[in-house]
């Protein structure tokens, strides 16, 4: 009898452990395996959230397949403590495992809500935006442009969201006193922003910052990166070009930078000027003669008057020999690699063509045909605005 129950005992027993092991194999499975999502989410860990309650949301909004096994596998993995608080988008068929690991490894927030401050040449905004979560791109929930008198209540509401983002745009060819003044004018950044930066020293791009960065810690960070940005291409710049320093190729990649918006383009409008400097004839460029009047404190609005093409100043190019006394902009990486490494062309002369581009020339009676072409097709242009 005792023989036959001891047997029923280990019968059992064997049994269980076999269950057991099942469970264990199946929640391993079921912790590693691939997840519910049928597309991409945007899931919020709240500052100070449990495991116990972050794995409820992660079910409610169809992430995960148990909310057990998921505080299993985090207590396992000992991962449990470790939750960021942050938006993080979860992609579509994510694993329990790999949603912990977003939630765990710590960094900026991946999805959610940004404020996109944007500095340009002719006006500084702001976009609020949501990431939708299927396509991974912001969509623009409101959008203001910058004002003396603040900023709107809209504002106030969206950005007072904890885990907001915050990120500022640098536009090519903004002056100095316009990224300026946009630092002075973001509602989310604290400081003084300090004496105006240097003409040409600030780098454009788009940068993610926190809220309440420092003004002037920001500008000297773009002054920092365009110093290195100058410092690297100008080692690997061209031989022969006709600058005595980085800081005169700066000037020259500011002038193309305002000369022309197509990338193509650069490279053989540097070339233009390189040669021109190389005859010796004048530059004879526009934008200078408008940083000259503007002193890079806002657009010139309208078109240069003849008095001031005359009057002779150190930005008037059309009267005065070489480069400019300092950039007239800040350029991007781009314009200054074109200044330091232009086309090897002919040619001498440039104009629009009407299609966002330029006609090329080597001489100047080939100029003047692109010249008179181009003010037929102005002509044109404007008849069919006034119709």
């Amino acid at each position: 009898m005792i023989r036959h129950i001891v047997a029923n005992a280990l019968t059992l027993m064997i049994v269980a452990l076999i269950g057991v092991a099942i469970v264990i194999s199946a929640g391993q499975r079921s912790f590693v395996g691939p997840g519910p999502l049928a597309e991409a989410i945007c899931f919020r860990v709240a500052p100070g959230a449990s495991l116990r309650a972050v794995s409820q949301g992660l079910a409610e909004q169809g992430a995960i397949t148990s909310q057990q096994v998921f505080r299993i596998g985090a207590q396992y993995t000992e991962r449990a403590d470790r939750l960021r608080f942050g938006s993080y988008l979860i992609p579509q068929g994510a694993s329990m495992d790999e949603v912990l690991d977003i939630l765990t490894r710590g960094g900026a927030s991946s999805c959610g809500s940004e404020v996109h401050y944007r500095i340009g040449v002719t006006r500084i905004d702001m976009q609020l935006r949501e990431l939708d979560p299927a396509t991974q791109r912001f969509e623009i929930v409101g959008q203001f442009e910058a004002d003396e008198g603040g900023w709107p209540e809209e504002y106030a509401g969206f950005a007072a969201q904890p885990d907001m983002q915050f990120r500022i745009t640098v536009a090519e060819g903004a002056t100095s006193w316009q990224v300026w003044e946009g630092v002075r004018l973001a509602p989310f950044m604290e400081g003084a922003e300090g004496e105006l930066p240097r003409e040409g020293w600030l780098a454009p791009g788009s940068y993610a910052i926190a809220r309440g960065a420092d003004r002037q810690e920001f500008l000297a960070d773009l002054e920092a990166r365009q110093e290195q940005i100058l410092a690297e291409l100008w080692e690997a710049r061209t031989d022969g070009l006709p600058y005595d320093s980085p800081e005169q190729a700066l000037i020259m990649a500011s002038i193309v930078e305002k000369e022309t918006s197509l990338p193509e383009e650069r490279h053989q409008v540097a070339s233009v000027f390189v040669n021109r400097l190389q005859v010796p004839m004048r530059l004879q460029t526009d934008p200078t003669v408008i940083y000259g009047i503007t002193e890079g404190r806002g657009t010139l609005g309208r078109g240069l008057r003849r008095s001031e093409l005359d009057r002779v100043t150190p930005y008037n190019t059309y009267r005065v020999d070489g480069l400019p006394p300092t950039p007239i902009a800040n350029p991007g990486r781009a314009s200054i690699a074109a200044a330091l490494n232009p086309d090897d062309t002919p040619y001498l002369y440039f104009v629009a063509d009407g299609t966002g581009g330029h006609t090329f020339s080597t001489n100047l009676a080939d100029h003047n045909r692109a010249v008179a072409r181009w003010r037929e097709i102005e002509a044109e242009m404007r008849r069919q605005q006034a119709d």
